[in-house]
């Protein structure tokens, strides 16, 4: 059992890239590149006009490289704010590798499709084209169950002492991620969202759509380990009820948000 990693308040000032695992500097490098192709997908597609059901071909490319860098980035800050001896591990390495894997497969396979001017959600046009949205839909469980491990190692080595708020924010952070992508994910591959560019920046509908609840499923992993931080600052001895009570309010707007986007 490895002993217990207690955070530190001043974790960001004494961020390290050099002194990070090869796994988590794999990621940020990961992260990075995908940033960067963020940002060319971006300049070439100004000159683009093509769309898809009344959007831009690539504002879906660009959202899963942003979102899959913020994704991998995250994962090595809540490693190393709960557990960084963790990160040297081979369960880690497996956890990173899954990750990327799953990650890139889904950002390469959209990208393709938008150059194409062709869908790559709900995109069943011949056998080939739907075995590939089934293999995305496999890629995307992956990609989250990443997280689900993540929680899993880092209950598993913790200490004799109590947990800080700090730390129980990530693993419920991450197990919300993974649980509550999963079922808004398989929800949202039966019920496309309405066409149409939708709200500014993010693009969703106002009804019939699940995104925003899949938004939060998925930004549980930054969300709520951040409310852990937060109250383990401000609520003393109350930090883990508060939580509790933040990850369930949290929960509730999921579970309201689900529902009212499934109304007929």
């Amino acid at each position: 059992m490895q002993e217990n990693y207690v955070p530190h308040a001043s974790w960001w000032s004494e961020f390290d890239v050099t002194a990070l695992s090869s796994a988590s500097q794999f990621l940020m490098l990961y992260g990075a590149l995908m940033w960067l192709a963020c940002g060319m997908t971006y300049i070439f597609s100004l000159n683009d006009v093509r769309t898809l059901r009344d959007v831009g071909i690539w504002v879906k490319p660009l959202k899963f490289m942003a979102a899959t860098a913020l994704f991998a980035w995250t994962t090595v800050w809540v490693a190393e704010l709960a557990n960084s001896a963790l990160t040297h591990g081979q369960a880690y390495k497996g956890i990173c590798a899954l990750l990327v894997v799953t990650s890139f497969f889904e950002v390469a396979y959209i990208t393709y499709q938008a150059s194409q001017g062709a869908a790559s959600h709900y995109n069943t046009s011949d056998p080939w084209h739907a075995f590939l949205f089934g293999l995305m839909a496999v890629a995307a469980v992956g990609l989250v169950a990443s997280q689900g491990w993540l929680a899993w190692e880092i209950w598993r080595a913790r200490g004799a002492s109590p947990l800080s708020a700090t730390v129980w924010g990530v693993i419920i952070g991450l197990t919300l991620t993974f649980v509550l992508s999963t079922v808004s994910g398989f929800l949202l591959g039966g019920n496309q969202p309405p066409p149409g560019a939708g709200l500014p920046l993010v693009g969703w509908h106002l009804t019939k759509d699940i995104r925003p609840s899949h938004f939060l499923a998925v930004h549980a992993q930054q969300l709520i380990p951040l409310l852990g931080i937060t109250v383990d600052r401000f609520f003393g001895t109350f930090s883990t009820p508060a939580l509790a009570a933040g990850s369930g309010l949290y929960v509730l707007v999921w579970g309201l948000l689900t529902l009212s986007s499934l109304k007929a």
